[in-house]
């Protein structure tokens, strides 16, 4: 554990933080109990007594312990940290002291999850990844509840159960869990043309992270910042990660989902534990007033986005991830989040989906957390003093004082009193026009920016999409709607459908409107500048034989530069070395897997390097890494592994080897190797594994 970090939400959760250490069982009341393991009855054999309160008591609070889990984002992880911003460059846009205090540390609790699958569902899935920051602030709390993606499925809040009940598992027999490879998602899909964009990044590896502390998040919809004087400016939200953008592939994941359900969880819980602290920095792209309609879009369509080369992202402050969590339920589990937890100097648009969702979340919360009450969870509590006329409900755990619950009042003294210096103000905006059910023809462009999308595509990324496609209506039944699929995929690029037809036996639909030729380079992983080895995971494989000398000295080198490096043998424990001395063994290979390493090293040693070239685990390691595209080195005789595992002839990318002279030499080029992520150019010729 790392030293005291605590901040003043810290200290304030301390009175609720209950440790057992040296203390009596008591009931819930406080009364002392001397036996918890046998119920009262009359005589050893006889029938429970209803008068045993204490085994009434511990029962029915077992009964209830679990509550609704989230019908959305169920499967999560989360931890604490801080928010502070660089200096106060958009005091000139926003009253929100949090954003404009330079050095002043805001405390947050971020959430992390996966949409479609229910709590026991898997990390790794193809799926949207929520990422929710609750802050802390001396003006109230604010949350920020977006996504990994900074588009959503639908345009108007009203679509949501229709969408959600598709993409869940189909009603009749609850199937599949945490997919979206099946009829009912894909039928809504096909028929809700303006799905197509959120569509094209779900296929994409942005589906896929391979950690949370390397994935972006988006707030989605476009915001209102505004200032002291009540003018408002449009902002969107960005957050990057310090670590760089960095994805799985679609092999994997489905490995790790067997290998390690909790990969994701587990890998952001010990990053916080060794003192790899996460970090992103948070940015915005400001829009005037006067420029709301200067787009070929419309601001308040959730299915768009502004492209970083017409508005740059400004970056602003960061975020760091400090502490976890002291119970999974009380913190994780209850935290409440709703987008209208908003502070003095951010207000909403008219943005149908983000004011669908103004009312959704409030009301998912009341049904989750039994009540109104849900914000004096210790999770949920401001940091700010909560003063109103709020009485009863379930779980009131606060003691009102006083005789008033009303306002206005005499008795109370009028207090408290609303108004006061500071007091949310909303933007003030001019609203009037007939009530009708009608959407703007601004938001009727469902493809422009869906090729956008596809145009500003590596050609592997191009790949895993076209597969992505492949894999998920290749488990659609109803032929109609993979072709409805396959033809709106025509108005994004007539290639794109024809490919995507060839592989699920459907006829290639007639060219529709041609591609605009348009790209964003950032929307690209590929793309994104490449950062060092830190908190990257390297298996190094031994057996007995491996020089000790080399395992030594790679893994040192590593270290220093801040991968993480488990040496893997044939059995736990140790092996012998060279000089028959024992080298110790992080795991044995049988009980991890290739999937959960960013790249594999195989040192010297001839003893070493024939026992694993027999060993058929060891020779899947090397291949299925290769198949990957993660980086591989060998030094010396361990080159026998790479030519056991069939990598082909000749050199590879990513693919680092050394007769063993030049060790400096060899950790620095595998160092860059590591770094660079993957190797996809490699990836589409690799052998089986």
């Amino acid at each position: 554990m790392l030293g005291d970090r605590r901040t003043d939400k810290d200290k304030q959760l301390d009175d609720v933080r209950v440790g057992y250490e040296d203390t009596a069982l008591t009931t819930d009341q406080g009364v002392p109990v001397d036996d918890t393991d046998n119920s009262l009855r009359p005589g050893e054999r006889g029938p429970t007594l209803m008068e045993d309160f204490h085994f009434r008591e511990k029962i029915t609070h077992f009964d209830h312990e679990r509550i609704p889990e989230r019908v959305v984002h169920a499967r999560g992880a989360g931890a604490h940290g801080y928010f502070e911003p660089y200096d106060d460059s958009l005091a000139p846009f926003t009253s929100a002291q949090f954003l404009t205090s330079p050095k002043v540390r805001t405390p947050v609790f971020v959430r992390f999850s996966t949409v479609a699958g229910s709590r026991g569902s898997a990390d790794t899935v193809r799926d949207v990844r929520g990422f929710a920051v609750k802050f802390f602030t001396p003006q109230g709390n604010f949350d920020l509840v977006g996504n990994n993606m900074p588009v959503f499925f639908i345009q108007d809040g009203i679509k949501f159960p229709d969408f959600v009940h598709a993409v869940k598992p189909e009603p009749h027999n609850e199937v599949p869990q945490a997919s979206s490879a099946h009829d009912t998602l894909w039928d809504f899909v096909q028929l809700q043309p303006e799905s197509t964009h959120m569509i094209m990044w779900l296929m994409s590896d942005r589906a896929l992270p391979r950690s949370y502390r390397m994935m972006q998040g988006f707030g989605v919809h476009t915001f209102r910042f505004v200032d002291a004087e009540g003018r408002g400016t449009f902002v969107k939200f960005h957050w990057k990660p310090k670590l760089g953008i960095h994805s799985l592939v679609w092999d994997e994941t489905q490995k790790i989902a067997g290998k390690d359900p909790d990969f994701n969880r587990k890998d952001l819980w010990e990053a916080i534990e060794s003192g790899n602290l996460p970090e992103w920095e948070l940015g915005v792209q400001l829009v005037a007033q006067e420029d709301e309609h200067a787009f070929d879009f419309d601001l308040l369509d959730a299915t768009k986005i502004i492209p970083e080369e017409v508005v740059p992202v400004r970056p602003v402050g960061r975020l760091v991830l400090d502490r976890n969590p002291d119970n999974f339920f009380a913190e994780t589990e209850q935290v409440a989040f709703h987008i209208g937890n908003v502070v003095p100097g951010i207000d909403f648009t008219n943005d149908p989906l983000l004011q669908g969702r103004l009312f959704s979340y409030l009301d998912t919360q009341l049904i989750r957390l039994g009540g109104p009450n849900f914000t004096q969870i210790p999770i949920n509590r401001p940091l700010a003093e909560v003063r109103n006329h709020h009485r009863d409900g379930y779980h009131q755990t606060a003691i009102p004082r006083g005789q008033v619950s009303y306002h206005p009042n005499s008795l109370g003294g009028g207090c408290p009193v609303p108004g006061s210096p500071g007091a949310y103000r909303h933007y003030q905006e001019r609203v009037d026009g007939h009530k009708i059910r009608k959407r703007s023809e601004s938001f009727s462009d469902h493809y422009s920016q869906a090729t956008l999308f596809w145009n500003s595509m590596s050609a592997w990324e191009r790949q895993h999409i076209v597969d992505a496609f492949r894999f998920e209506l290749g488990k659609v039944v109803n032929v109609h709607i993979r072709e409805g699929v396959v033809r709106n995929l025509a108005n994004v690029d007539h290639e794109l459908a024809v490919s995507v037809a060839a592989g699920i036996g459907v006829e290639p639909p007639p060219p529709a409107a041609p591609n605009h030729g348009r790209l964003s380079p950032a929307l690209s992983q590929a793309h994104a500048p490449v950062q060092g080895v830190a908190t990257r995971k390297i298996a190094i494989l031994v057996a007995d034989g491996a020089d000790s000398a080399q395992v030594k000295a790679v893994r040192s080198a590593l270290t220093g530069m801040g991968a993480i490096c488990e040496v893997l043998g044939p059995r736990g424990g140790a092996v012998r070395d060279g000089e028959g001395d024992p080298l110790p063994v992080t795991h044995a290979m049988n009980t991890t897997a290739s999937v959960l390493y960013d790249a594999v090293l195989v040192p010297g040693g001839q003893e070493s390097a024939r026992e694993l070239s027999l060993d058929g685990l060891a020779v899947h390691y090397v291949a299925e890494a290769f198949k990957h595209g993660k980086a591989i080195g060998a030094l010396g005789s361990g080159s026998r592994l790479l030519e056991i595992a069939r990598l082909g002839p000749g050199r590879h990318p990513g693919v680092v080897t050394d007769d063993g002279d030049d060790v400096d030499g060899f950790v620095k080029a595998f160092a860059a190797a590591v770094a660079a992520h993957r190797h996809p150019e490699r990836a589409i010729h690799s052998v089986p594994a």
